[in-house]
């Protein structure tokens, strides 16, 4: 069954290749979905796939690219919605 989720994540992820890292992680896990940078610093997302993925690109958010420093992990059931891959916006 697919669920999409809405993650905020915070700590040093701008400027570290959290973006394009995200996106290479859920393309290899089958997510559809986006990520952007926020003003405040923050990276969101909103993912959507199976149950098992969707959890298993949550772990990976905690780490991260090497260069990140993640210090915390939001996420919130989302709305369903259709994306025909996952990219990363503006």
């Amino acid at each position: 069954m697919n669920r999409c989720r809405h993650f905020l994540v915070s700590g040093r992820v701008q400027g570290v290749f959290f973006r394009a890292a995200t996106e290479a992680a859920a393309r290899r896990l089958g997510v559809t979905g986006w990520v952007r940078n926020l003003a405040d610093g923050s990276v969101e997302l909103v993912a959507c796939g199976e149950v098992a993925k969707l959890s298993e690109l949550e772990r990976w958010l905690w780490q991260g690219p090497p260069r990140a420093r993640v210090e915390q992990v939001r996420s919130l059931e989302a709305e369903p919605q259709t994306f025909g891959d996952f990219s990363v916006r503006g």
